[in-house]
Parts: structure tokens; sequence; C-alpha cells
């Protein structure tokens, strides 16, 4: 770890035997890097980060109250995206931006537009560790000080919470 990196806790869940853990570090000043392995292979994680179907089920941290209202994916190199979360009669928040990069299974870079010039771009790498995937999702933003909004804004406890809702998820599907 470098002199310039945070870490957060790490958090856990049980799926099977094996214990999974979310970790979130910030590299230097301008990266925020979050990992996790998970109980399924590549091309069935991959799916669930790219198929609306399946976003619908884990993308919207549950303790928020909010859903995943709108989910458009055109996950191809040069494709755009769209999520709008909701809660109730509240206004819908949106994220939106285009993939940079897609390699099916295995890489997704993707832009978050919706921040304008303090938006980040986003690496999610899909490592093949057999029936599991080591999942290392890199954010770089523009300026140290939109890294460490993000930092603070709960986006890693949110990024957490996703991630046991994809396990829970993962599970269904591996079944």
């Amino acid at each position: 770890m470098s002199a310039h990196s945070e870490t957060q806790s790490p958090s856990t869940s049980q799926t099977g035997a094996t214990k999974n853990i979310t970790t979130a570090e910030k590299k230097g000043d301008f990266e925020l890097v979050i990992a996790r392995t998970f109980n399924a292979p590549p091309r069935i994680v991959f799916e669930a980060w790219t198929k609306p179907e399946l976003m619908k089920r884990w993308w919207a941290p549950k303790s928020s109250g909010m859903t995943l209202v709108t989910c458009e994916v055109d996950a191809r190199t040069g494709g755009k995206y769209r999520l709008g979360f909701g809660k109730g009669d509240a206004k819908v928040m949106e994220f939106f931006g285009k993939y940079i990069e897609v390699t099916p299974s295995s890489r997704l870079v993707w832009t978050n537009d919706e921040a304008g010039d303090a938006g980040s771009v986003t690496t999610a790498l899909f490592e093949d560790k057999g029936d599991k995937t080591h999942l290392v999702v890199t954010e770089r933003y523009p300026t140290k000080e939109a890294l460490d909004e993000a930092f603070a804004s709960g986006m890693c406890e949110g990024s957490r919470e996703q991630h046991v809702q994809l396990d829970e998820l993962l599970a269904t599907l591996a079944a």
C-alpha cells in the first residue's frame, strides 16, 4: 500500500463455504480500487454487469430504499448506458455514460458522464480464477478533490452492499 492510499474496512458475506470480502482503497490522488472474489465464473459475473434484467436484481443497494427503475445498457465498445434510481415519488437520479472498451467476460471500461468534468472513468476487470471471478473495479477521477468526494460519499459502502446482493444473485444463477 502506498503512503497516499487509504482503505476502508472490508465487508463480508457468506456464500457457500467461501467468505468473500470487498476491499476499497485509494491509490494515489486519483484512483479508488474496489475488489472482491465471486463464486461464479467470469462469463456469469460479466453477464450480471451487462444484462439489464440481471442488473436490476442487484445494482441498487437495498438499504438505500431505492430501486433501479430504468436500466438501458448497450454493452459494446461505443455503446451507451443509462441507469435511473428511484424511491417513491422522489426525482429519479440518473447515471449515464458510454463504454470505451468491452471485452466479453474480461473487461469493461466506461465513462461516468453525469458528473460532468468531475466524472470518473471506470475499469472493471473480471479475472478468471477457475470457478470463481476476482473482480477489480478502478475508478479514475480527474482531480484529487473528486476522488475525495466520492470516497467520503458512502460509495464504498454502497459497493460492498451491491457485492453482497450480487453474490446472492450469482448463487441463484449457478443453481
